[in-house]
């Protein structure tokens, strides 16, 4: 324990849901839900406007929309959530050298590393400076916690949600730990808050009462040593710039689940290529290709194989992800499937058979792309970050009837949420699509007022996805100004 609350944690408040929020007028101030919709979609972020309906992270989406239907449900922009992170990541580096990201929303950075704060004074300044700086650059509001600790600094920032700051004095992490339940503590899980509850320990003071030895005979000697420590309010854990990659994979579940043995290879080897995309994106390549294959009946199955020496090689991770399907029965139906590789370094060793085999690999991919274009994707779930596949153009539609034209044009697709442009009326975003139509709602993130609802064909030559707009307008350059006087 630090006796300056100098370590600082950031969580930004409903992330996902505040982007959308802030990048589309019309729906600011209303519930807004983020997240996979298909039949199996679950929600992955929800604005506080949701939440009041019961929506939380995790809900099943069919859950969801039964208790706010008219809520907006959208897919996820990743692009556009990467880039806001990386300007708040970039406001948490002038503070300290050691900043931990944990996710794209959130992080600890020790202040006293980076000399700008070193007593409780300093520590709220700072604190509330980085408030006005991520929203005056984002648009968008952070909660920040504060604390000698980094378990405190968490349990510090969830209670300043939303846009708060709260700071925890050290001396007081007993009083204030002792009312809240177990399970605030890091490790308690619900199978071990289950577990000290049935031996009537429900509050942290419950524990620290209960003393060391005892917790020790509950859960085993590493975990009761540290769930004592812990509610004691004691956690050493240092602020770690740079955390290691562990491993990298993708998966997605279908709204229906896959009977053809064909499809199945023919997603198992997409899901090889996104991987590998990112592999090479992260700067790493691997020794292990992992399998997961998610049956009709919830039974997920796992396999791997370890390679010779790390590879990013696509044709390698592809074939040796079939390879693995061929060990399992995927008769009964596949309804998720996922793609990883572990064993990370940050080096390639030249796999000979990827070598002698690439040539050949090439022609029968090609083969194989031909046979699979037209086929029906499956709904893609967020995958911690992952892109989502690019959408297919259309080919024109024949001249002739109505029917016809919109029967042409049913693999281009319109995610809900994401950014359209069109030739006459400018940027927008997709309200909804279905039936050959795909409306839009024309305003963008700096626009006074919502904008005006347009509906199109999906085959309009006019209408194109587009980059996500800047949440927030770019400040004048001061020396312009100054040229302009």
């Amino acid at each position: 324990m630090r006796p300056a609350p100098t370590i600082l944690h950031l969580d930004m408040d409903a992330f996902f849901a505040a982007a959308e929020q802030a990048a589309k007028p019309s729906l600011r101030g209303k519930p807004v839900v983020v997240g996979g919709l298909g039949p199996r979609g679950v929600v992955s972020t929800a604005s506080y406007e949701a939440r009041r309906f019961g929506i939380h992270s995790a809900m099943p989406m069919a859950q969801a929309r039964r208790l706010a239907p008219n809520a907006a449900y959208l897919v996820p922009r990743f692009a556009l959530y990467r880039t806001v992170s990386e300007q708040v990541m970039e406001l948490l580096g002038r503070l300290s050298p050691l900043v931990e990201p944990l996710s794209l929303d959130e992080a600890f950075v020790d202040l006293e590393a980076g000399g700008s704060a070193s007593d409780s004074a300093s520590a709220r300044a700072m604190g509330e400076r980085l408030r006005r700086d991520i929203r005056a650059v984002t648009g968008l509001t952070g909660s920040v916690g504060l604390a000698g600790s980094k378990m405190l600094a968490k349990i510090a920032s969830e209670q300043a949600k939303p846009d708060g700051l709260v700071l925890i004095e050290p001396g007081t992490e007993r009083e204030l730990l002792g009312p809240m339940t177990v399970r605030t503590l890091p490790g308690v899980g619900p199978a071990t808050g289950e577990h000290l509850r049935r031996a009537g320990m429900m509050t942290i003071a419950d524990l620290t009462e209960a003393g060391e030895d005892e917790l020790v005979r509950l859960v085993g000697k590493a975990h009761g040593v540290s769930l004592y420590r812990m509610a004691s309010g004691h956690d050493d854990r240092p602020v770690v710039a740079e955390r290691e990659t562990k491993s990298v994979s993708v998966e997605d579940t279908f709204d229906v689940d896959l009977h053809d043995r064909v499809r199945v290879r023919t997603e198992v080897d997409r899901l090889a290529e996104r991987c590998v995309r990112r592999l090479r994106e992260s700067g790493h390549s691997g020794r292990t290709i992992v399998l997961k294959v998610r049956r009709y009946d919830f039974s997920t199955l796992t396999r791997s194989e370890t390679l010779r020496g790390p590879t990013d090689d696509p044709v390698v991770v592809r074939e040796a992800a079939g390879r693995l399907l061929e060990s399992l029965d995927t008769t009964g139906g596949v309804r998720l499937l996922g793609v990883g590789v572990t064993g990370l370094t940050d080096f390639t060793q030249e796999d000979l058979f990827a070598q002698a085999a690439a040539d050949a690999a090439e022609a029968s991919e090609a083969g194989r792309a031909e046979r699979s274009e037209g086929g029906v994707g499956p709904a893609r779930e967020p995958d911690t970050g992952a892109a989502q596949d690019e959408p297919e153009a259309a080919p024109p539609g024949p001249d002739a009837d109505a029917d016809a034209d919109a029967a042409a044009v049913t693999e281009r697709h319109w995610p809900a949420g994401h950014d359209v442009r069109h030739t006459e009326f400018g940027a927008g975003w997709v309200q909804g699509s279905g039936v050959g139509r795909v409306t839009v709602r024309f305003e963008e993130p700096t626009s006074a007022v919502p904008g005006r609802v347009r509906t199109f064909r999906t085959d309009d030559p006019d209408l194109e996805l587009s980059e996500p707009l800047p949440l927030v307008a770019a400040a004048p350059d001061p020396a312009e100004t100054e040229t302009e006087g």
